[in-house]
């Protein structure tokens, strides 16, 4: 299934995605997308419904973050050798875990804001996993089963922020207002069912600046969420975003090139769909 919410920002409605890929009003038949509904009761009822039986919902309207009740929003960094090349890092011996502030999730085709003071803004296409069942010192060959689905995130990034200046941290350069953009739709697991096999993308104003594949993650998905149970207890709704392949700003030799106010960023994985934003000034 292919779910996701749609509407104004703080009004947005259930939906689903049927096989042409237009968009289905699911709201008679649930009042919302949460954790319960992505937990496996709540999607077991949700894949007895036939989406050509839904009424398709007409225009274009905005898609907002495909379920609410995010608890924890978790990363994962270096994840792609060539990345960790590109960003001048050695290879991690184990998974480089950090949070992102949930108070930076966006709608998948929302502005992304270049936050007060930021000069080297980046962008990051991945794969995000989403959690449908609690997972506490989960084993690597039992990880999958706690995964609802994945969809796509882009991890937005202030490179000054993260480790330009003094106390530059990681946390700080990853979760400013609009630097995690989620969706369009949220993919259960039984449409991906190898999600190390998914070809990713990025474009800036059109131009190929990120090509790379889920195959070539130095910790797959199992892993990674079997790692991070071992440190924090993930929940229902809890999303964690897996690394991102090479071709960030940050990475480009010999001068690396950055986001301004008026960028196109547009973005996609395979069998979850794309994103798109547009890139305007913090004003307040």
């Amino acid at each position: 299934m292919k779910i996701c919410r749609y509407g104004k920002n703080g009004f947005e409605k259930p939906g689903m995605i049927d096989a042409d890929g237009r968009l289905r009003d699911l709201s008679k038949v649930i009042e919302q997308i949460d954790q319960n509904t992505i937990a496996p009761r709540g999607l077991r009822i949700l894949s007895k419904i036939k989406p050509e039986t839904l009424p398709v919902v007409a225009g274009n309207p905005r898609l907002g973050v495909p379920y609410t009740g995010i608890g924890k929003f978790v990363a994962i960094g270096l994840n792609f050798s060539d990345h960790a090349k590109e960003s001048n890092l050695p290879i991690p011996s184990e998974p480089v875990v950090f949070m992102k502030a949930t108070t930076c999730i966006n709608g998948p085709n929302d502005d992304v804001i270049q936050p007060k003071g930021s000069t080297r803004l980046d962008w990051e296409v991945e794969l995000g996993v989403v959690i449908g069942t609690k997972a506490q010192y989960v084993s690597e060959d039992k990880a999958l089963q706690h995964v609802a689905g994945y969809c796509i995130v882009n991890d937005v990034s202030e490179r000054d922020f993260q480790v330009g200046r003094p106390g530059g941290q990681w946390d700080k350069g990853k979760g400013c207002d609009s630097f995690g953009p989620i969706g369009p739709w949220l993919v259960t697991t039984d449409e991906i069912t190898d999600p190390q096999k998914l070809d990713m993308w990025l474009d800036v104003n059109g131009k190929r600046m990120q090509t790379g594949n889920t195959q070539t993650m130095i910790f797959g998905v199992a892993q990674v969420v079997s790692h991070v149970s071992r440190f924090m207890t993930l929940m229902p709704g809890d999303i964690i975003t897996t690394g991102t392949p090479p071709g960030v700003g940050m990475g480009i030799k010999p001068n690396p090139v950055f986001l301004t106010p008026g960028d196109v960023v547009s973005l996609g994985i395979r069998g979850l769909g794309e994103q798109r934003q547009k890139v305007v000034a913090w004003s307040g």
